[in-house]
């Protein structure tokens, strides 16, 4: 490999693909558990391509939602080319095919409101642009977790939400109860009314909504707010009766029956929970389940891959993308 790019950078050559690995044989002589294979993408950094890396990485150090795409596989000439593409749509560089260019925008465009990274497949038979395989660079942003209601499970759903990587904001009309004092694991709390809040907040695919109210005259405007928005999970405390009570309101207030079954209440697993903490544990544990398709039942009773690609990243993708 080192050989190959000193000779492309001396020559400025095509970029060059090659394939490095190990049989299992091998690496364990040398003391790995196991062998493996990787494909290596190998190719100059001209001026073109600098200056998409270079923008991709003023777009993240900004915290702007940015990526830059390298094709990895495909027709020679495109081999290394280079785009930074926003995930508002707008981009620089261009594979010089408009239905290429198309085709990865909308794509890269799908996985950064995803939240995904990694490679890209596009093209072949009955698509407008021959295969291309890229590979999707990016630096993601924290996702969100909203959550509605200054109250003891707040506290510590906030502290979950926090380690698990959320950006958590807490929300409450009532000003004695929304303090910073209260919600130290907070990355921001806010005194508003909850639907006023979420009408103007930066929401994506990656948003989890957790209503705690408990008020039908906070939960059902904001609850008719959160059902319309792209949102990847929104849920609801109370009992049986109050979100029977409560689907009664939304109908009424115009809340289609599409919109009505994303909501998820009550919120959370069946885990049994019963103290503020435990309860933040089977809330965490149900969104954790809806992002990553999980069934909720113990890995012990169910056979199968453990680990599966997200649902809601593939249906995202093909709605983007559609």
């Amino acid at each position: 490999m080192y050989e190959t790019c000193i000779e492309l950078l001396a020559t400025g050559g095509p970029a060059v693909r090659t394939r490095f690995g190990y049989s299992d044989s091998d690496a364990f002589a040398v003391g790995l558990t196991c062998g493996g294979e990787i494909d290596i993408l190998m190719h100059r950094m001209d001026s073109w391509a600098l200056a998409q890396l270079t923008a991709a990485i003023a777009d993240w150090d900004h915290h702007v939602p940015a990526a830059l795409v390298q094709i990895a596989d495909g027709p020679n000439e495109l081999l290394g080319r280079t785009l930074h593409v926003r995930a508002d749509g707008s981009h620089s560089g261009t594979l010089r095919d408009p239905n290429a260019d198309r085709a990865v925008l909308a794509h890269t465009v799908a996985m950064l409101r995803a939240g995904r990274a990694g490679p890209m497949h596009i093209g072949g038979p009955g698509d407008d642009c021959a295969p291309l395989a890229a590979l999707v660079h990016h630096r993601p942003t924290r996702p969100r977790m909203l959550i509605f209601g200054a109250v003891d499970f707040a506290a510590a759903l906030s502290e979950v939400g926090r380690f698990l990587g959320y950006h958590v904001t807490v929300c409450d009309a009532r000003a004695t109860f929304a303090t910073r004092a209260r919600f130290p694991h907070a990355d921001d709390v806010i005194v508003d009314w909850p639907h006023r809040y979420l009408a103007g907040a930066d929401v994506d695919s990656r948003t989890v909504v957790c209503v705690l109210t408990h008020d039908a005259k906070f939960d059902v405007p904001l609850l008719e707010t959160a059902l319309r928005l792209p949102v990847g999970y929104v849920g609801a405390m109370g009992s049986r009766r109050t979100h029977e009570h409560r689907l009664e309101l939304l109908r009424a207030a115009g809340v289609s029956p599409n919109q009505l079954a994303r909501l998820h209440s009550p919120i959370g697993m069946d885990l049994g929970a019963a103290t503020p903490e435990q309860t933040a544990i089977s809330i965490a544990a149900e969104i954790i389940a809806v992002a990553n398709c999980g069934s909720g039942r113990p890995l012990s009773r169910i056979s199968g891959p453990i680990h599966k690609t997200s649902r809601q990243d593939i249906s995202r993708t093909e709605s983007a993308v559609a």
